[in-house]
């Protein structure tokens, strides 16, 4: 998708995931920062273009089965007859072919043997995206194996970006993204949403090999555009395959399908060279609810007691920690959080949809804190009283900073906290206007503006006269709106309001 493609950033994922167990696990960011930002088109073989050529040898797989066996050290199999990778690799082969040769053969042993920690990482994360993957292309009728492609564009990383402005699982620049449905603006970027791209991907990809009638010309078009796979096609003297055209294709698109052949085998081999991931990451359940105001995300998150590392995980398209309400957008909570949000939607839109000034312009996809980002807070904290606040037994940091007036990120960022973890006896820096007044106007002015909900669940205790003072409606016109003869309710009924 780049125009310079290089073999993605395994960025360091600190947040956690809920496992299936529903406990929480945590990639190993010590292991994973050692991953490099590798350029694996260094990988280039000596020689001319016939070392290219596949490599053909036919031996029954009940050698192949002996050979197997026969291996002393699982990266052998790189040494002598290429009986066994062929094998292995015929196995795995579906719509697109797995071709061996040197390039291919190079690449292999780079993600198993020189560069194994790589494929680890992609091991633990897999299971976040590939079924996700494995849905959209089935129904969309693409081969499965597809799904590896991500790996090469991304690592994995629904927020990779690259230097020339490619964004997401899939990399889409910005104008092919549009192109392709995915909308974008300084708030919201749905290149970075796994579900949406992955849409889009399969879309471009099945136009791509309808223009080639070729998946490894399709998937070197999806790398370096059709123009200039065309190009190269007539270069070649008019040959049909990506091995034909090879000599003819920018430098980085040589390298690209044969790392998709190697990483095809290198994830469906990790066992067999001893790679096995020692922590899984799991997606988490969630479900969908459509929003039409302005949210503080961090609010919002606090409010149904999600950490929101997590939330803006399960979000990853927003680009800020909020929203300003211009469009309806469709966020996703954990499943078991949704009964909660029904019962209590009302006090956490409204809760969340105060405006705080001191977040309103923090982006989310910032990855550290520059040194000019911590000049223009120094300046601005200076001119208001510090205090020192000894964090106590029991204590969130989103409570600490309500407690105190201040904004969630401003605390976060005069103490250089990257998380909302903190401990107790922890010293936490806090600055304060010289007169602290907690006032209601403006969040009353802010409530009153606010659009009544479609529907009310009925909370225990809960009447009809108490709602209808809830919303300034009458009795008699919720009644109405729902059919009611009398004034019963219970915990759990839908009221609706409009």
């Amino acid at each position: 998708m780049r125009s310079a493609p290089k073999i993605a950033l395994i960025f360091i994922m600190g947040c956690s995931l809920w496992l299936q167990s529903g406990q929480t696990v945590y990639a190993q960011a010590n292991e994973e920062s050692q991953v490099k930002d590798t350029t694996l088109n260094d990988l280039v073989i000596q020689g001319d273009s016939s070392s290219l050529a596949p490599v053909e040898e036919t031996v029954e797989v009940e050698g192949n089965d002996s050979l197997e066996n026969g291996l002393k050290h699982p990266d052998d199999v790189f040494k002598g007859s290429e009986a066994i990778l062929l094998d292995r690799l015929k196995k795995i082969e579906n719509k697109i072919p797995m071709t061996l040769n040197a390039r291919t053969k190079s690449f292999m042993h780079y993600f198993t043997v020189r560069n194994r920690r790589y494929a680890l990482v992609m091991e633990r994360r897999r299971r976040l995206f590939f079924p996700i993957f494995e849905q959209v292309f089935k129904q969309m009728n693409l081969p499965d194996e597809l799904k590896y492609l991500a790996i090469v564009e991304s690592g994995l990383n629904p927020r990779a970006m690259s230097r020339v402005g490619a964004a997401g699982l899939w990399q889409f620049m910005p104008a092919t993204g549009r192109e392709f449905g995915l909308y974008q603006d300084q708030y919201i970027d749905e290149r970075l949403d796994p579900y949406l791209a992955t849409i889009a991907a399969g879309k471009y990809l099945k136009q791509l090999y309808n223009t080639f009638d070729d998946w490894e010309l399709g998937i070197s078009s999806y790398n370096c555009g059709p123009g200039n796979v065309r190009r190269a096609i007539r270069r070649s003297g008019y040959k049909n395959s990506f091995w034909g055209v090879y000599n003819n294709l920018p430098a980085e698109t040589r390298g690209y399908l044969p790392q998709l052949v190697a990483l095809t085998y290198s994830m469906n081999y990790l066992e067999s060279h001893d790679i096995i991931a020692d922590s899984i990451e799991y997606p988490v359940v969630f479900d969908t609810i459509t929003i039409r105001q302005y949210l503080n995300l961090e609010v919002f998150s606090k409010e149904l007691n999600i950490p929101v590392e997590d939330f803006m995980k399960m979000n990853p398209a927003f680009l800020k920690n909020y929203f300003p309400g211009h469009r309806p957008v469709t966020i996703r909570i954990p499943a078991d959080k949704m009964v909660y949000y029904a019962q209590n939607e009302y006090d956490i839109l409204d809760a969340a949809g105060k405006r705080d000034v001191a977040v309103k312009e923090v982006p989310v996809i910032v990855k550290s804190y520059s040194q000019k980002a911590t000049q223009t807070k120094t300046v601005s904290s200076s001119q208001k009283k510090k205090i020192i606040y000894i964090v106590k037994r029991g204590d969130v940091l989103g409570s600490i900073a309500d407690k105190h007036n201040v904004g969630l990120s401003e605390l976060k960022s005069w103490n250089g906290l990257r998380s909302n973890n903190i401990r107790q006896g922890q010293k936490l820096i806090i600055y304060k206007k010289g007169v602290v007044s907690k006032t209601y106007s403006s969040q009353s002015t802010a409530t009153s503006g606010k659009k009544i909900p479609t529907f009310h669940y009925v909370k225990q205790g809960d009447t009809l006269w108490t709602i209808s003072k809830k919303y300034n409606l009458s009795i008699d016109k919720i009644k109405k709106l729902n059919n009611l003869k009398d004034g019963n309710i219970k915990p759990g009924q839908k009221i609706k309001l409009s």
